[in-house]
């Protein structure tokens, strides 16, 4: 019935969206009630069912629905036109910024499917992701200037690392149920960008 789902006004959508993305990922898969879900969009339990068979066929649609957000945001004409390593990984992540004014619990929920583990959706969502991140970094990376780094630099390893700390900085805050200070973030996120640019980049690159 997801067709069913399309054809309502945008803003609804994206109430129901919203709702799903905060509840799965404030409580992950199991813990969040499709009750509290709908309540917080502002629909019947039944009707969330109208459009998604299950708590399950929600969820997914939830995760490729971010995968499409995710790629319709950073990918476009400019991105296409970039060479140098972390003028790609700044625009990423500045586009990324924009996004979460649209969709405001899309990191939560996205870390949360990240680390799910032994849900009824987590070896799905763990073949989906690994999916995903192979080809999000050829889609994105395919025009980096390697000739910038010095010898025996591998960029994709310089990626992983990024994405480790940035994946770090989020738990970090989830944990402690610290509010996410976005600019915070992106001052923090500069900061790594330009320490590993002076260790990766050749001198007259820096």
């Amino acid at each position: 019935m997801e067709n069913k789902f399309l054809e309502l006004p945008k803003e609804k959508q994206l109430r129901i969206i919203n709702a799903g993305m905060e509840y799965f990922g404030q409580y992950g898969y199991k813990n969040a009630k499709t009750d509290d879900i709908a309540t917080k969009a502002g629909i019947s339990k039944g009707l969330l069912f109208y459009y998604f068979k299950n708590k399950k066929s929600f969820y997914l649609y939830l995760y490729h629905f971010c995968e499409k957000v995710l790629n319709d945001y950073i990918e476009d004409e400019y991105l296409n036109q970039l060479t140098d390593f972390f003028d790609i990984i700044d625009y990423g992540a500045r586009k990324k910024l924009e996004m979460l004014t649209e969709y405001p619990y899309i990191n939560h929920f996205i870390m949360e499917a990240f680390y799910s583990q032994k849900e009824a959706v987590s070896e799905e969502v763990q073949q989906l992701i690994q999916k995903t991140m192979n080809q999000a970094f050829d889609q994105y990376f395919h025009n980096v200037d390697k000739s910038r780094f010095k010898d025996g630099i591998e960029f994709k390893e310089i990626y992983q690392m990024l994405v480790w700390m940035s994946e770090g900085y989020l738990l970090d805050k989830m944990r402690t149920n610290e509010a996410i200070d976005i600019k915070l973030m992106m001052e923090d996120f500069k900061k790594w960008e330009i320490m590993f640019k002076k260790i990766c980049y050749r001198e007259e690159y820096q």
